[in-house]
């Protein structure tokens, strides 16, 4: 079976061999902004634990962070939605957010933007193997 030359280095890329070293951490320190006030707010939101920031409703599933030694890069698995007054929570974004690029994979919305800074408070385990979702 053939694979694309392209496709396998993306996949590398994302799930390269520094992917099984990850650290995991209980803690991502995430940036919001409030486009119409101009608000930026650092939020600590614990891995598993819901947050708030305006409107929007904020899980992190997991915080991973690379060992000292590597390349660094910081990224959280994120669930967010929209909490409307009378309606059912939309959801916004459903994904990977790294530290490096925050334009990679952005909640894209009107009033707020959303973007990984850090990991704190690292837990004793280790990340999953590589092409497995949290």
């Amino acid at each position: 079976m053939k694979v694309p030359v392209a496709g396998f280095l993306a996949a590398l890329a994302v799930a390269g061999p520094a992917a099984a070293a990850d650290l995991v951490f209980e803690t991502a320190i995430l940036q919001g902004l409030d486009k119409v006030t101009g608000r930026v707010m650092s939020i600590e939101a614990p891995v598993g634990a819901t947050v708030h920031f305006g409107t929007l409703e904020i899980i992190v599933r997991t915080c991973r962070k690379r060992p000292p030694e590597e390349q660094p890069e910081t990224a959280a698995f994120l669930d967010i939605w929209e909490l409307r007054s009378g309606e059912a929570a939309a959801s916004l974004f459903r994904g990977w957010m790294f530290a490096s690029s925050p334009a990679l994979s952005a909640l894209e919305h009107a009033v707020y933007d959303i973007w990984v800074v850090d990991c704190e408070e690292e837990s004793n385990a280790k990340a999953s193997p590589a092409g497995k979702s949290p």
